[in-house]
């Protein structure tokens, strides 16, 4: 299967597989959040679209597109940003062109968005869900202030993350209440489960040398139940593939006016 990345612009942003790495993350005493496996493969899960300079953005709190100022960065060589970055649905709202007309396999859609668990003070990424399976134009990224403030965009910080969903399937699930009774075996697995996590915690509590020197539990990471076994569908790295050019001709870039707003 192929994600088809049509480029709308001669120099479109670097587009790359996610990245496991958070500033975030990196701060806490012996990066523990990366044991947090959910968080990491969340982080992996899609490709980032990669501002290709740095930038200063203000709202001043008006309804208005003239209430958000763009800053290029000095050194960034960039007079007029409105061809990557700009105000244009106004109300403190900040938009970005990919660079990218993206098209999928019949039945899979791009959910877009902003980097998973990227935290930015002030602003909130928007998430989409576009048909690229049909549609014949790009969609914009967009960014919204959650209160009158200025925030910095970095070179090569991503500002947007897609990836591919079958979207159309989601209907087909029904979600069901049980109770564990149901599942004697999951009763039985959730139960050895509880009884050691509880019995390691209380054994960190209690300073124990060698639950110290462990630190944290692996099943989830090593994908191993704790009643013993291997879980053979377990990924606990994902590795995209980076998109390679074809050698076809580019499209030209997109107008200035069109926002590509699929709705």
């Amino acid at each position: 299967m192929q994600l088809e990345c049509f480029t709308t612009l001669d120099d479109p942003p670097k587009l790359v597989p996610g990245r496991p790495e958070r500033r975030w993350m990196d701060a806490f005493a012996g990066r523990a959040p990366y044991r947090c496996l959910p968080l990491t493969m969340a982080n992996t899960t899609g490709w980032e679209i990669l501002c290709p300079f740095g930038f200063t953005a203000e709202w001043n709190g008006g309804t208005a597109t003239s209430a958000i100022r763009i800053i290029p960065d000095p050194d960034s060589g960039v007079k007029d940003p409105s061809g990557f970055v700009m105000s244009h649905f106004a109300y403190g709202t900040l938009t970005f062109h990919t660079g990218y007309l993206f098209r999928t396999e019949p039945g899979w859609a791009v959910l877009a968005g902003g980097p998973p668990n990227h935290i930015k003070h002030g602003i909130q990424p928007l998430i989409g869900l576009v048909e690229t399976d049909w549609l014949p134009f790009p969609f914009t990224m967009n960014w919204l202030f959650t209160a009158p403030s200025r925030v910095r965009f970095e070179k090569d910080e991503p500002f947007c993350f897609i990836n591919v969903v079958e979207h159309n399937k989601l209907e087909r699930f029904e979600p069901v209440l049980k109770t564990l009774d149901a599942d004697p075996e999951l009763k039985t697995q959730y139960e050895v489960w509880s009884s050691s996590r509880n019995e390691f915690n209380q054994q960190l509590k209690d300073g124990d040398p060698e639950a110290l020197k462990r630190s944290w539990q692996k099943f989830y990471f090593r994908g191993e139940r704790v009643e013993g076994g291997k879980v053979e569908s377990h990924v606990n790295k994902r590795r995209l593939k980076t998109p390679e050019p074809q050698l076809t001709p580019s499209s030209s870039a997109r107008p200035k006016d069109d926002a590509g707003d699929p709705s």
